[in-house]
């Protein structure tokens, strides 16, 4: 195995603190390593590092003499000309580019493309090429499940090296083999993939707590000593005094972030009528539908999860969803208890020239008022970033401050279209938290197959003819059909550890609540009870469906739901009793 890159010691100060101190890193062929960290802690910085695009300010890095990086940025860099140009021609270019869904965009000039379409052709590009190490940068937003499965391949049967950012926890939990945090400058690198960074990270949380125990108590025995004074003026007391003043002073290590994203809001109770569709299409023009004959209705706390293919017609729904479209024909409405929030793909409606602070308090209020203030601060946003226009914000920060518009409105039905793009993993899992135990009805656009498991339980797939239909068997039905294992039942990943689709799903999904060494109990709990928490909510509900209803296929339809969300209620119940004990 030989050694592509190897860093030693690297080092890179910011304007107002370390990005990174004193990292060691070696990757050689063959390598999957993945990286994580809030937003703004250094993640791309590594990754330029790596792909020899940025010197860092102290260290030395020795990379082999003829080594070949392909390096995927999160906003590409495409040459000028046509998509055929840029690329050039060869099956596997077109193989690539058909299963990124842009076989047919291959005359349309690059500086044409949306920011999604720039990342497929990118991504064509990139693995249609030699390569000795590759580098992604949040190389699946904007992508769909059959673009993420190929991307997946791709990262498997490479023969070089990967080194990845990405905040889909599916893909890095299949895919690396080692995993590097960065946490205020420090770095931790782990031997395995995501669930094992989870063991690690809490392993190294309840270690803090308990050095943090020990000083506090140290701490309250040396004030205690010195308040009762020293009789003896020796060196040694001194010394003494000496140490038990550092003691006092010194402090735990500050939080990468000031608190907990606090997403907590009043919520307007909902009727019986949420949302109903029926026969509702759309077109942009009238001889081509891109939404067809869709009849659907949307009761209180349903969870309600929305994929298909880049194109088809998803965040249309959505938006027909929210009324910011009126249907080409056939009826949509409103109960007369629903606020609606819709969260956008992209920037969605933000002004990019306000401030954060003047978008907050809308156009009718006084910017940097003592409630606004506040508010900001629960979403991270506090000193001179209040000041800074939408705009300069990094992708993660324009994401939590569309969150922080959306919840501000206090809505009981919300719309979200792709919320984890450009969200780090903690502000993703805190989000998931708040979502399993929000009581509102709930729509989402994703293809995080681990935040739809976690926030949904029904998936409705858009088609290309514009058709939306329910799947069957839910998430791990859709993962197996996009995978193509539906009839294998089972695949092998770059391990040679084979694992079904569910298996793979629930790994993923539940990697934070497995019973592993290390992990604390009370964590175990939370997680069993926030499952008891979203499987009550849906039992009520479909216990309401079919006591409203009076045609005898929907009642037995919901029957055999609740009959499945009975028994997964009891086993996550009696989980629950066995954590307690």
């Amino acid at each position: 195995m030989s050694i592509l890159v190897d860093l030693q010691d690297v080092s890179v100060e910011g304007a107002e603190r370390t990005i990174l101190r004193g990292l060691s890193l070696t990757i050689s062929d063959g390598d999957r390593v993945g990286i994580v960290g809030i937003n703004g802690a250094g993640k791309s910085t590594l990754l330029k590092i790596i792909a020899g695009a940025l010197a860092p300010d102290s260290g030395q890095i020795r990379r082999a003499t003829t080594l070949r990086v392909g390096f995927l940025e999160q906003i590409p860099d495409l040459p000028r000309g046509s998509v055929r140009e840029a690329l050039g021609h060869g099956w596997e270019v077109d193989a690539a580019l058909d299963r990124l869904g842009m076989l047919d965009a291959v005359d349309v000039a690059t500086d044409e493309l949306s920011g999604g379409q720039r990342k497929r052709v990118a991504l064509a590009r990139l693995f249609s090429r030699e390569h000795d190490l590759v580098v992604l940068d949040e190389p699946t937003n904007h992508l769909d499940l059959d673009a993420i499965t190929w991307l997946e391949n791709q990262i498997t049967r490479f023969s070089g090296a990967v080194v990845l950012v990405s905040h889909d926890r599916f893909l890095l939990d299949r895919v690396t083999t080692r995993m590097v945090e960065i946490d205020r400058g420090a770095t931790y690198v782990h031997a395995g993939g995501y669930a094992r960074l989870l063991e690690t990270q809490a392993e190294r949380e309840e270690q803090a707590q308990q050095a943090e125990q020990v000083r506090r108590n140290l701490a309250r025995t040396e004030l205690a000593w010195l308040r009762r004074g020293v009789k003896a003026r020796s060196s040694k007391p001194q010394a003494r005094i000496d140490a038990a003043n550092r003691l006092l002073s010194s402090r735990a290590p500050a939080a990468a972030r000031d608190g907990s994203l606090d997403l907590m809001i009043d919520t307007p109770r909902l009727g019986n009528s949420v949302i109903r569709a029926h026969q509702v299409s759309y077109g942009y023009r009238t001889s081509d539908l891109v939404v067809r004959d869709v009849n659907l209705e949307l009761g209180p706390g349903d969870r309600v999860g929305v994929v298909g293919s880049n194109g088809a017609g998803k965040s249309t729904f959505v938006r027909l969803l929210a009324r910011r479209l009126e249907p080409t024909s056939g009826t949509l409405k409103h109960g007369p208890t629903v606020v609606v929030a819709h969260f956008e793909q992209g920037d969605g409606d933000l002004d990019l020239d306000l401030t954060v602070q003047e978008l907050v308090a809308g156009p009718q209020g006084i910017p940097g008022s003592p409630r606004d203030v506040a508010l900001m601060r629960r979403f991270w946003f506090t000193g001179a970033l209040v000041r800074s226009k939408a705009r300069d914000l990094s992708g993660g920060e324009r994401r939590r401050l569309q969150l922080l518009l959306t919840l501000a409105r206090r809505p009981n039905v919300m719309l979200l279209d792709e919320p984890t793009n450009d969200l780090d993993l903690e502000t993703i899992r805190l989000l998931e938290d708040f979502l399993s135990q929000w009581p509102g009805t709930l729509v989402v656009v994703s293809h995080d197959r681990t935040f739809l498991s976690r926030t949904t339980d029904r998936l409705l797939e858009v088609h290309a003819d514009g058709a939306i239909t329910d799947i069957p068997g839910g998430i791990d039905a859709w993962i197996a059909r996009a995978e193509g294992t539906a009839s294998r039942g089972s695949r092998t990943g770059h391990d040679g550890v084979a694992r079904s689709a569910a298996t793979a799903t629930a790994a993923a999904g539940t990697a934070e609540a497995a019973a592993a060494p290390g992990v604390p109990r009370g964590r175990l709990l939370r997680e069993a009870e926030k499952d008891m928490t979203r499987l009550e909510r849906r039992r009520a509900t479909l216990s309401d469906k079919i006591a409203a209803s009076s045609d005898y296929l929907e009642q037995a339809k919901w029957a055999a739901e609740l009959t499945t969300v009975v028994r997964d209620l009891a086993a996550a119940e009696d989980r629950w009793l066995s954590l307690a004990e």
